[in-house]
C-alpha cells in the first residue's frame, strides 16, 4: 500500500517566511517613530483638558458664585489644579509665579519630555 505524506514542502515555507519577512520589513518603520507623536498629541490633549475645565468653571462661576472656583489673583499652577479634577496630570507643570488676571490668560504647559503648549484659564472671582 501506498501511504501519501500531507503538509507543507520545504520551499513552500521559505516563501512564506520571505514574504513575512518582506511585510514586517515595510511595516515596522511606520511604527518605530510613534512616541514623539504619542507625547506631542498627549500635551495637546492636556491642553485642551485645561482649556476645557477653565470653560465650564468660568460658567459654572458666572451661574453661582458658590461654585467652581476662584481663579483670579492665584498662579496657574494653582488654578488648574483647582478647576481639573485630579489636577494636573504629572509629568506637565505649568507657570508658577504669574498671578491670573480677570479675564483670558495665557499660561504655558510644559511636558517632562521637553514639549510645551499654551493653555488658556479665564481668570473669574
Amino acid at each position: 500500500m501506498r501511504s501519501t505524506q500531507k503538509g507543507f514542502t520545504l520551499i513552500e515555507l521559505v516563501v512564506v517566511i520571505v514574504i513575512l519577512g518582506i511585510l514586517a520589513a515595510t511595516a515596522i518603520p511606520k511604527f518605530v517613530d510613534l512616541s514623539a507623536e504619542a507625547e506631542a498629541a498627549a500635551l495637546q490633549g492636556v491642553v485642551g483638558a485645561i482649556n476645557s475645565a477653565s470653560a465650564v468653571n468660568y460658567g459654572a462661576r458666572s451661574a453661582a458664585p458658590t461654585k467652581g472656583a476662584a481663579t483670579q489673583g492665584i498662579t496657574c499652577k494653582a488654578a488648574a489644579t483647582a478647576i481639573l479634577q485630579g489636577g494636573v496630570p504629572s509629568g506637565y507643570t505649568l507657570d508658577d509665579t504669574t498671578n491670573l488676571v480677570a479675564g483670558d490668560n495665557t499660561c504655558l504647559v510644559t511636558q517632562t519630555g521637553g514639549g510645551s503648549a499654551n493653555a488658556t484659564i479665564i481668570g473669574i472671582l
